[in-house]
């Protein structure tokens, strides 16, 4: 018979098929057990009255049980490991209910089970439960072959890098997408691996032997299927693949995995993400949740990159209200949607407010009372606030003061300030500026003895002004891919990383620290550009240029995570350090100078940058473009 009417045959095979195959297996087998218990000699030891009661009755026993374990409501051509755990279930059941049943007949009606052996409802119980699964689970595998035979490309040679639970589940998922063809080969640098198969499939090595075993098996596709390594091995494995005329895949960050189940439609390209991945993040959520639990929290900036994570994360901790704030209405709009969309609070309230406007501040205070706030807003653009330093004074400074003042007035028990590291020796307006604000949150955690801190920490992946997304849109557009300085170099974190670190800081904080992230290595921006243009299919120099244009105003060729003078400590979390005397750095006349900035706001020139200066004396402008005047 064709394989393919076989297939059709048992595509047809319902539940009440089953109903009859059972009834003709559980008649025969207690007739079957008896004969391999006895050698055949069954009438020796009892007559055919007694062997038809007692198969009579085990039908009708095992029966029920199948009936009640759900034999004849599945559909057994998709059974799986749920089916195969009710079937165990249902065996060990009907063993102990056939040696139930015998030690009632042998007490009550003991000329019916006379000469019989005990081991019968033992035997009895294993023939008809593994033909019956037998019966179901050989649907399952016929199903399981018609997919594998359609969709099955042999002329396809794909290796998987990672033997572990991803590389293995995809594996399983990818049997089934002739688009994938056939997995000839895992590789895994672990040593206890190599050597050993995985359903057949044999794992032939190292990493670093990639390009000899891709070339023996003739491989077209190599799937990364490694969630939780770091981007540096991405890296090494990609710089390997690129020399090699193949397909690469790869699985997203384990972060991004929802219920860390891999689906087919999660293999993407690498990406640029991937090559900056770092290690998987712990924090410890019960205690982030203890101080987040029925609390109200409000967040500053909201709509933005790093604000609009906030919200997220803080909602998963179940606060009792969540204020979210923001200058503009359309990202507020959206994080407002959102939440309301994903959030499992009732409470989300929001309001648009700008931070600079102390009195509309004040009215969300007195309303709501937040217990803690995170403070998000600010303007971040280097550049852009060279040329507007009165802007980045106002928010940035002002703004700052005023949630800290509203903060101290309605008294809140935490407050977080969300700043930057290019608040450490600054060489343009906006690190400054930031630099003054941690001043000021640590002068009112100082002078009013409040949990008031600052958490400082480099460039984010996806964040709205990111070069990543710069360079994604001049690949778009065709290049050239514009660099300010082959030297140049940041530190890179994912958002949701920075985040959750933020909130394993805010538990931390007692009053007056500046907590630092542990930001990695560095990475040189022109790297960056090369790995972009590779990953587009694209060659440097041929398809694209890389531009250097020239530092921009205000712009450093690396940044910086430490002041000269603080002193840091480990704190108990490994990627997180603490300045213990962050608050000795604060300018002693910080108010009157901060009100003779704001005085000189309303001035363009130079003033406020030497007022900066006064304030932030490691502050030097390397914006060749200003001349710096002391105003009459």
């Amino acid at each position: 018979m064709p394989i393919n009417k076989i297939f059709k045959i048992t595509r047809k095979i319902r539940n009440r098929h089953f109903i009859a195959f059972d009834l003709i297996i559980l008649l025969l087998s207690p007739y079957i057990a008896l004969l391999i218990r006895t050698d055949g000699n069954i009438s020796n030891l009892i007559t055919f009255e007694n062997l038809l009661f007692i198969t009579l009755s085990l039908t009708v026993l095992k029966f029920v049980i199948f009936y009640q374990f759900g034999f004849y409501n599945r559909y057994w051509q998709s059974a799986s490991i749920d089916e195969l755990a009710r079937i165990i279930a249902a065996c060990i059941t009907v063993i102990l209910f056939e040696i139930f049943a015998f030690y009632l007949f042998n007490y009550f009606i003991t000329d019916v089970v006379e000469g019989m052996p005990y081991s019968l409802p033992i035997l009895d119980s294993l023939i008809s439960i593994i033909i019956v699964a037998s019966a179901r689970f050989s649907l399952r595998l016929a199903e399981s072959s018609k997919n594998r035979l359609d969709r099955y490309n042999p002329q396809i040679h794909t290796i998987i890098i990672g033997a572990g639970d991803a590389g293995v589940q995809t594996q399983n998922k990818i049997l089934y997408h002739k688009d994938y063809g056939k997995v000839v080969a895992f590789v895994d640098d672990d040593e206890a691996k190599i050597g050993l198969k995985i359903k057949g499939i044999p794992i032939l090595g190292p990493i670093s032997n990639l390009s000899e075993i891709s070339t023996k098996l003739k491989a077209q596709k190599i799937i990364i299927a490694l969630p939780m390594v770091s981007g540096k091995k991405i890296r090494e494995i990609h710089s390997i693949c690129s020399e090699l005329d193949v397909e690469v895949l790869t699985l997203p960050p384990i972060d991004k995995i929802l219920d860390k189940d891999i689906k087919i439609n999660l293999l993407r390209r690498v990406q640029v993400e991937d090559l900056l991945r770092r290690e998987l993040v712990e924090i410890d959520f019960d205690k982030v949740a203890d101080s987040i639990k029925e609390k109200v929290v409000l967040i500053s900036g909201a709509g933005g990159s790093i604000g609009s994570e906030i919200c997220r994360q803080v909602c998963r901790f179940n606060p009792a209200q969540i204020v979210i704030t923001g200058h503009g209405e359309n990202s507020i709009f959206e994080i407002d949607m959102e939440l309301k969309k994903h959030c499992r609070i009732n409470s989300i309230i929001t309001k648009i407010v700008d931070i600079k406007d102390s009195e509309g501040l004040s009215r969300i205070f007195s309303k709501y009372k937040p217990q803690i706030v995170f403070h998000a807003a600010a303007h971040k653009h280097v550049p852009l606030m060279e040329n507007n330093p009165i802007e980045a004074v106002l928010n940035n400074i002002m703004g700052t003061k005023n949630m800290v003042d509203v903060s101290v007035k309605f008294n809140v028990d935490k407050f977080i300030l969300i700043s930057s590291d290019k608040a450490v020796n600054p060489t343009n307006v906006m690190g400054a500026t930031k630099r003054v604000a941690e001043m000021i949150v640590l002068q009112a955690a100082k002078n009013y003895g409040r949990a008031f801190s600052a958490v400082r920490f480099g460039n984010v992946l996806g964040s709205r002004g990111s070069v990543i997304r710069t360079f994604y849109r001049q690949l778009k557009d065709g290049g050239p891919l514009t660099i300010t300085h082959p030297d140049i170099m940041r530190y890179f974190m994912t958002i949701p990383e920075s985040v959750q670190l933020v909130l394993q800081a805010s538990i931390l904080n007692s009053g007056g620290e500046i907590f630092v992230l542990d930001m990695g290595e560095p990475v040189k921006i022109v790297d960056l550009a090369k790995d972009m243009i590779r990953l587009s299919g694209l060659r440097l120099n041929e398809d694209i240029d890389i531009e250097i244009t020239g530092l921009r105003p205000g712009e450093k060729l690396f940044e910086e995570l430490f002041l000269e003078g603080e002193e840091y400590k480990k704190t108990e979390h490994e990627k997180i350090f603490e300045a213990v005397n962050a608050s000795n750095f604060t300018h002693p006349q910080l108010n009157e100078l901060i009100e003779n900035l704001i005085f000189h706001s309303n001035e363009e020139g130079n003033d406020i940058r030497l007022i900066l200066r006064q304030l932030v004396p490691e502050y030097v402008s390397n914006n060749t473009n200003l001349k710096l005047v002391k105003p009459a």
